[in-house]
């Protein structure tokens, strides 16, 4: 049975005033509470607390620092956030527990650039993948950026959580997937012979594949490239993987 999650592992923190107003203004958002700093007055906070009241969302005062500290982002919290539930984030343990049958999912291995994860989680979305495995460590956290970039589907997005993305590799292969990562060099994605359960696992901008992950990977794959263009941005990568998969499951 799937124990009990982390805040971080069922909610998407966002921050800043602009956006924490557009979350409550938003009644397809659950969104769990607010949070603003102590002493913090204006407009745009009477905006933020007369529309928590309307939605019924509690507000909590906390001081400036914890704010600073819970939303990870001292430059541009602006002393308000709100932690607004993503109903198909889980841990990739609880996923596994679940899961029944042939399943598609993406695994990003220390993609830096929010822009790319946020353009990341809206092509896997819409390819209707069943997980976009993102570990708590080398890959940004869940923040405006992101959703601004994935144009708010990062809030519905299936979210797999994981320490490391190489833990994540691990947890799935035991759980019968195929991991193949996406490499110049690599076998053509799309002629090679995939099992029902299938991980593709996307690598750093610049780096590619990190060791720790290749360690844990069945093989590599790549996207045939023409036109003498070496590689695809990792986002437009991501579009491509996605809707293979999602040309096969159909």
């Amino acid at each position: 049975m799937p124990g009990e999650r982390s805040p971080k592992d069922t909610f998407i923190t966002v921050y800043g005033r602009k956006p924490v107003l557009e979350a409550l203004d938003d009644a397809d958002l659950a969104v769990d509470k607010v949070i603003i700093a102590e002493g913090l007055r204006g407009e745009p906070v009477r905006a933020i607390l007369s529309a928590a009241r309307d939605r019924g969302v509690p507000v909590q005062r906390a001081s400036a620092h914890r704010v600073k500290v819970l939303a990870g982002n001292g430059r541009h919290d602006q002393g308000v956030l709100a932690d607004v539930v993503a109903p198909r984030m889980a841990p990739v343990d609880d996923f596994l527990d679940d899961l029944i049958g042939p399943a598609s999912v993406l695994v990003l291995d220390r993609v830096t650039n929010p822009a790319n994860v946020g353009m990341i989680l809206r092509s896997a979305t819409a390819a209707g993948l069943d997980g976009v495995l993102l570990p708590r460590r080398g890959v940004p956290a869940i923040d405006p950026l992101v959703v601004k970039a994935s144009a708010g589907v990062a809030f519905r997005a299936p979210v797999l959580r994981a320490s490391t993305a190489e833990e994540g590799c691990a947890a799935l292969r035991d759980a019968g997937f195929g991991v193949y990562g996406l490499a110049a060099g690599g076998s053509s994605l799309l002629e090679a012979d995939l099992p029902d359960r299938v991980a593709l696992v996307l690598g750093n901008e610049t780096d590619g594949l990190s060791a720790a992950v290749r360690d844990e990977l069945d093989d590599t794959l790549a996207i045939p490239m023409l036109g003498g263009v070496e590689s695809l941005n990792v986002a437009s990568a991501a579009a491509v993987a996605a809707f293979e998969l999602y040309r096969r499951t159909r």
